[in-house]
């Protein structure tokens, strides 16, 4: 990265402006499209040079070969000996036979879960509750309430996630036993979560005949009462937060149709296509990457917010949260060594405009500065032009004063914009725009984890708290066994507090 040094010395030593005005093409130069997707890179701290010397850096690493190794099915996730085959989920753009038989399993376990599902409409099941955590529930959560507007309301689809006992006691007062379907998700089958909100799901019911699974461990699922015909395939190949596109789309695919299911697809996969073919100039997940890339490791900016202006998309901030910081979250190469400049930034955010009323005001004048993705639909679906006018006036005018600032009469009246932002426009929020733009992510993630070496494919940082808390389970009765000193006196000051009076 010592290549890019004096070119974030002469990009931090100049204000946006004095960038955009030196640069009278820098729209056009900055701006990619793909499909229902526009991306304005004009408002980052980058000039021509310091782009061109991004581009480098992404050839020095092999960013164009990495990307047709991820489609072909090489074990790119080398912890774990394994491919990354997500997008075989939804695109058929390999000639390897590993990846062309991915994407054939794939499209048989869809073909399966729309049988399932049609059962489940022709019963008299009302309510299906989706059991899973992580990756096993936040992108089928953002998908059912991002595309609210195409649910026909066939069925209510509820998401348990936490152990937490409240969220379970709360949910289950609003359902009918006898008309609810579950769908467990998990693919070891072995999520601690997951399983205890199942058995208290049984526990309710009364009855498994309403139980299906997605699970790459069938023979656990069985073992637990779930008939085989009910059980829908996960893989090794596919990691838990890549998984959208599988049948732990489940929920979405039966509260929304298979139709719209396969149009989601079909909007990733225009990505894919776009990402495996387009050269790195011109390749909208690359730029992506190169631009969070220079500003993580050129200027130094440890968070990104990511900022939609539609209600319909307030989880995006949530579900980008795990896809890129359990991806990036890493200190190691992929070789082992210790990483040699800082990697994946805290990812966080909200939708507007709400969030100009709460931290926009840090954003605007505080003394970190924080990179934003903005995110606008230029056609929405509801029937009241003026208030779209007012949430695009919101959207732009914000952006515009991030990047531009103000005077002001006295220091703490005054903006000091210069505070880079890229603005991704959607056509409308359709499943092929949404599609699109969670492969975006997916794809700028793998990108630059490539450049930093790492492997975004695997999570081991998430395993030891599992463990310590399969071992603590017990030690909540018994404090003496746990080991450690301070966590055996909190147990004792947690049961002191919870004896009655």
């Amino acid at each position: 990265m010592a290549r890019l040094a004096p070119h974030a010395a002469r990009n931090l030593g100049r204000r946006l402006p004095e960038l955009i005005a030196d640069e009278p093409d820098r729209f056009a130069a900055t701006t990619l499209r793909v499909g229902p997707l526009l991306a304005c890179f004009a408002r980052q701290r980058i000039d021509a040079p310091a782009a061109a010397a991004l581009r480098e850096v992404a050839r020095e690493r092999g960013v164009a070969e990495a990307i047709a190794a991820l489609f072909e099915g090489e074990p790119v996730n080398r912890s774990e000996n394994r491919p990354a085959l997500h997008t075989a989920l939804r695109s058929d753009l390999a000639s390897s036979a590993v990846a062309r038989a991915a994407h054939a399993q794939a499209r048989e376990a869809r073909a399966r879960m729309a049988q399932q599902i049609d059962a489940l409409r022709a019963s008299e099941v009302t309510d299906i509750v989706n059991v899973g955590i992580g990756g096993s529930d936040l992108g089928a959560r953002l998908t059912l309430e991002a595309l609210r507007e195409l649910d026909p309301g066939r069925f209510r689809v509820h998401f348990l996630s936490t152990v937490d006992g409240h969220a379970a006691s709360h949910l289950l007062r609003q359902l009918d036993p006898a008309r609810t379907a579950a769908v467990l998700v998990s693919k070891s089958f072995s999520t601690r979560e997951t399983l205890l909100n199942a058995q208290v799901l049984r526990e309710w019911m009364g009855a498994d005949d309403r139980f299906h699974a997605v699970t790459a461990n069938v023979d656990r699922a069985r073992s637990l009462g779930i008939a085989a015909e009910r059980i829908l395939p996960m893989w090794d190949w596919v990691g838990g937060r890549y998984s959208l596109w599988s049948a732990v789309g489940f929920s979405v695919a039966a509260a929304l149709g298979m139709e719209v299911f396969e149009r989601l697809l079909a909007g990733a996969a225009q990505m894919d296509e776009h990402v495996r073919r387009a050269p790195l100039e011109a390749n909208l997940a690359v730029r992506h990457a190169l631009v969070a890339v220079w500003n993580r490791n050129a200027l130094g900016y440890d968070t990104h917010a990511v900022l939609p202006y539609d209600a319909r998309l307030a989880r995006l901030p949530a579900y980008l949260q795990q896809l890129v910081m359990e991806s990036l979250g890493k200190s190691a190469t992929q070789a082992g060594a210790p990483v040699p400049c800082a990697t994946g930034p805290v990812i966080w955010g909200g939708a507007g405009t709400d969030v100009q009323h709460s931290f926009f005001q840090s954003l605007h004048q505080g003394t970190d500065t924080v990179p934003m993705d903005f995110i606008g639909i230029a056609r929405a679906d509801h029937g009241s032009p003026v208030q779209h006018r007012a949430l695009l006036a919101n959207l732009l005018a914000q952006a515009e004063a991030f990047a531009n600032g103000a005077p002001g009469a006295d220091p703490q009246r005054a903006y000091p914009g210069s505070r880079p932002s890229t603005m991704i426009l959607l056509d409308a929020l359709t499943p092929e725009s949404l599609g699109a733009l969670v492969a975006l992510y997916e794809h700028s993630v793998y990108v630059q984890a490539t450049i930093w070496g790492i492997n975004p494919f695997d999570q081991w940082g998430v395993e030891l708290g599992k463990r310590l808390a399969a071992d603590l389970d017990t030690a909540i009765d018994s404090p003496e066994s746990a080991a450690d000193p301070i966590t055996r006196a909190l147990i004792e000051a947690l049961r002191q507090r919870a004896r009655p009076g």
